[in-house]
């Protein structure tokens, strides 16, 4: 007799297990389980009461051991167990249910011919993908991560040989952008209007190189350029915009950072012909951002915390948003209460340290005013001393979690400009966490290969956090506690995967991605093969 496990997938996509005692008997030659019992689900199964069951069955059968014995016996083989090896799989896992969810591997199959992508080929890209999502700030190359780190689905090991064969491939499969053009469509089905952004990014060798971007309003990435540091500005737009309506026809808006404030910065991008979005500085005395505040208007819910209000100037051909995102306001007022709480208690410090010697004062708020994000709260009143400037952090705090953006398209909607505005710059954060511990370190020569991996795990990221509506550091965080143990005994070698606690398990649920099996191998009478315990 044996426990047998079933599972079936609700409407909602929850994965329910159900526990039964079972045993085998021969049907027409054929051996079928027979079901004695059912217990139930498994969240629900009386646990202590089956070990009960079988500590029972231990006193009365097992023979040699006396009774009342049998909890010391069990006990004794317990202790006898050792961890051999642990490595994370959470993350690991709901990306590579994604993987095939999108089915990469096909895309860069058939865009390479099936003889030169092999199964341990794919399984190696997605290695690569996974390290650049689940953890580019390790500082470990991504095959000593495969190696010591993580659980791949269908990897146990990589070395740098799998690595270069590989990327060359990617590189190779998307010469004319196929792979980016398959997957493209599996993302998503809504590309219009797109979001054009660009990132200088300089290698170690001191080569300088250009990162293009397009994404949807939702922040799935359609596809992405590399070009030499001295591409022009002009050219750039152009190419992106050929590239993209030769398959995807409709809007390709360029989104730039708040450097674009003035009105000649945004004008020079029109003559271009390309339509805009730009970033607006909100606090260094532009007019043209006081006018636009000044208006009044009432604010319209985006998403989440984020509601917008469109502003139109007379003598303007650009719209205006103004974007109010309320949690960042708590945290913008947050940071600045507790920076002025903490310039007042070093205010009064230095001057009960130093009542008796001015020059230490002096220089003790020279130093103090010379912060780069403290200083900028103090002034100096007229016998010399410093003193926070109330009147400042009231003027910013009507500032808190707003920014303003300007457009000069004339169709596109004042919620879709804060979202592609908002996504981009979310997606150029992304570029300085997934890039820079893998590119940075290679020659130019090497760029376009990480580029293509970045791209591919920042649509995993944007798919997951579209679906389960969670911030990928989130989801990364929560499931890199979930770890598979491989254990190996007298009896054997088992490998089990931790339970998952409710935020891992609503994480796989709200993506219908089925969880690891807790019990994912067993090998009777021999030791794990993957052998590093912890």
């Amino acid at each position: 007799m044996f426990l047998r496990f079933t599972s079936r997938t609700n409407a909602d996509g929850a994965v329910v297990r159900y526990v039964a005692l079972a045993h085998n008997r021969r049907v027409d030659g054929q051996i079928k389980p027979d079901v004695l019992m059912n217990l139930g689900r498994e969240d629900q199964v009386d646990v202590a009461g089956l070990q009960r069951l079988a500590a029972s069955i231990g006193r009365h059968f097992g023979g040699d051991e006396p009774a009342g014995a049998a909890p010391a016996g069990a006990a004794a083989r317990a202790a006898s167990l050792e961890v051999i090896d642990v490595r994370t799989i959470g993350a690991t896992w709901l990306l590579d249910a994604l993987w095939r969810r999108l089915d990469v591997g096909a895309a860069v199959r058939a865009a390479t011919g099936a003889r030169r992508f092999t199964a341990g080929l794919e399984r190696a890209l997605f290695a690569l993908v996974a390290h650049r999502a689940v953890a580019p700030m390790s500082g470990l190359p991504a095959a000593e991560w495969v190696r010591e780190e993580a659980a791949v689905p269908g990897l146990s090991t990589m070395d740098d040989e799998h690595v270069r064969r590989a990327m060359d491939l990617l590189v190779g499969a998307d010469t004319q952008a196929r792979v980016q053009e398959s997957l493209s469509l599996a993302g998503t089905d809504r590309l219009d209007p797109l979001f054009f952004d660009t990132i200088q990014f300089a290698c170690d060798d001191g080569e300088q190189i250009v990162i293009g971007l397009a994404v949807t309003k939702e922040g799935i990435p359609v596809r992405c350029w590399c070009w030499p540091g001295g591409a022009g500005d002009d050219a750039v737009p152009a190419e992106v915009r050929d590239d993209l309506l030769d398959r995807h026809p409709g809007r390709v808006i360029t989104v730039v950072e708040r450097a674009f404030s003035g009105a000649d910065d945004l004008a020079g991008l029109r003559r271009a012909g390309e339509h805009y979005i730009a970033g607006m500085r909100m606090s260094d005395g532009n007019r043209l951002v006081a006018a636009v505040l000044s208006r009044p208007g009432r604010y319209r819910h985006v998403r989440d915390d984020l509601r917008v209000r469109e502003v139109r100037l007379d003598g303007q051909d650009a719209r205006f948003v103004v974007c109010h995102d309320l949690d960042q306001a708590q945290h913008d007022r947050r940071e600045r209460d507790e920076a002025i709480v903490h310039l007042q208690t070093e205010l009064t410090r230095i001057a009960d340290q130093h009542a008796r010697d001015e020059a230490a004062r002096v220089r003790a708020e020279c130093t103090l005013r010379a912060h780069p994000t403290l200083g900028r709260w103090l002034i100096r009143l007229p016998d010399g001393r410093l003193k926070v400037d109330l009147a400042k952090a009231r003027a910013e705090a009507r500032l808190d979690g707003k920014h303003l953006i300007a457009t000069s398209d004339p169709h596109i909607s004042a919620e879709d400009v804060a979202l592609g505005y908002k996504n981009l710059l979310e997606a150029r954060d992304l570029k300085a966490w997934l890039l820079p511990g893998a590119a940075a370190r290679r020659s130019g020569q090497r760029i376009r290969a990480h580029v293509l991996i970045w791209w591919l795990a920042l649509l995993l990221i944007r798919v997951a956090e579209h679906s389960s509506g969670q911030p990928w550091r989130t989801i990364n965080r929560q499931l890199g506690r979930v770890a598979q143990v491989t254990l190996t005994g007298p009896a054997g070698t088992v490998t089990q995967t931790t339970p998952l606690g409710p935020e891992q398990a609503a994480i796989y649920r709200a993506l219908t991605i089925q969880p690891p099996a807790r019990v994912t191998a067993s090998a009777p009478g021999r030791r794990g093969a993957r052998g590093r315990s912890r």
